[in-house]
């Protein structure tokens, strides 16, 4: 698979995720669903007139937000950026 963006947007006690191309967000959400961050599965919402999909991942005690970037850094797919906006 080639790689990718993802950026990230802290919520507080949830981070919102998006993915270039729904495919990607799919296999993403699939990845992190298998790696248990994800309990169960996500909607994932395609955003008009961009070609990115978007969801939100809660943090949990097992998975704060900084285990939760490191996992994702940690994915050799995944190139991840900080969203401002």
């Amino acid at each position: 698979m080639n790689t990718f963006c993802v950026w990230i947007h802290p919520l507080g006690n949830a981070c919102k995720v998006r993915v270039l191309g729904i495919k990607n967000a799919k296999w993403l959400l699939n990845r992190l669903t298998q790696s248990f961050v994800v309990k169960s599965s996500e909607t994932v919402n395609e955003e008009e007139c961009f070609p990115c999909c978007t969801f939100r991942v809660p943090y949990s005690f097992q998975t704060p937000r900084s285990t939760f970037e490191k996992l994702l850094a940690g994915i050799p797919e995944v190139r991840l950026r900080l969203d401002l906006a």
